[in-house]
């Protein structure tokens, strides 16, 4: 089948690889410009990018899809289908149109729960037992299209958001690829609205540890935000991402124990702090200026005492 597919991120770039190998005419590559990266702000590709230019695909990076010029490049395409992954920019109903079997999205989530930006780190910050891969037709909602197929997929009681992207990844390729193989056979199922929820964009802000809050609830958090923006919390004025914790169990004897933030034990297995309710157990931390760390590294090297309190 003849395609263009548009997307910017690795787990666009996973889609765009096994559409490729599936042996699909991919006659354009949309990604979103170039964007500065890292402390030096240099311009760096997307992965559906590099991805591209990798297999030898054409490739546009058109800053909007509203353009008459940028609709007449797609249209030139003369494309069976599109296929969009998390690319990030809005497709406005003239280029809905243009591929003669509509376009496809491949949505990191079991619609129509988590629609929106975020659906990943939103399933783990509500304790979802499970999320998956839905490929659904698009139309001009967000992520209101009816679906096509999808897949489920248990979130493991350790998974991050980057561990889980990349098993979603994975499902998405595989998922995408089987429903262009079975088109046309394959029943468009719309979407109930009154179970919809929202997954909105993830802010940096909301990273910042409270530890007023549940030990279970924080856990997620830290979860939710590996690999970015990172949960975070302060210590002497100085800020502390989490990268790893876990709840402490209740027969440890620690629940209950110190005020919220306050350090009730530094042991060899990690810093054990206080929470609104139960305690979290601190595995690996990163103080501003450094290197990722275990719990026993950072409690020796900053000589770490019992009732310090972390977010005073």
């Amino acid at each position: 089948m003849r395609l263009i597919f548009a997307g910017t991120p690795a787990f666009a770039a996973a889609a765009l690889d096994a559409l490729h190998d599936a042996g699909h005419t991919i006659a354009l590559v949309l990604t979103q410009p170039d964007r500065p990266a890292g402390r030096g702000l240099k311009l760096t590709p997307s992965a559906v990018k590099c991805t591209a230019e990798r297999l030898g695909l054409a490739l546009a990076q058109p800053a909007s899809l509203k353009t008459p010029e940028a609709q007449n490049e797609l249209r030139a395409v003369d494309a069976d289908l599109m296929v969009v992954a998390a690319y990030g920019l809005i497709l406005p109903q003239a280029v809905l149109d243009l591929p003669r079997h509509g376009c496809l999205n491949i949505h990191a989530s079991l619609l129509p729960r988590w629609r929106g930006a975020a659906p990943i780190q939103r399933a783990i910050l509500a304790g979802d037992s499970e999320t998956g891969i839905t490929i659904m037709q698009m139309d001009a909602g967000l992520d209101t299209g009816a679906m096509l197929l999808k897949h489920a997929l248990p979130i493991a009681p350790d998974d991050t958001a980057g561990s889980l992207h990349d098993k979603l990844a994975q499902i998405g390729a595989a998922s995408i690829v089987e429903a262009i193989a079975q088109c046309g056979a394959l029943s468009p199922q719309n979407q109930d609205n009154a179970l919809a929820t929202y997954a909105a964009k993830i802010s940096k802000a909301e990273a910042r540890l409270d530890w007023q809050q549940d030990a279970h609830l924080l856990l997620r958090q830290v979860r939710a935000y590996n690999p970015f923006p990172g949960a975070f919390t302060t210590l002497d004025d100085g800020i502390i991402k989490i990268w790893r914790a876990e709840a402490v169990d209740s027969g440890e004897g620690h629940s209950g124990e110190g005020n919220p933030g306050e350090i009730i034990r530094v042991e060899r297995s990690g810093v054990v702090v206080a929470c609104g309710s139960g305690a979290l157990r601190l595995l690996e931390l990163q103080p501003a200026g450094s290197k990722s760390m275990s719990a026993d590294a950072f409690a020796a090297g900053r000589a770490l005492r019992e009732t310090a309190r972390f977010g005073a």
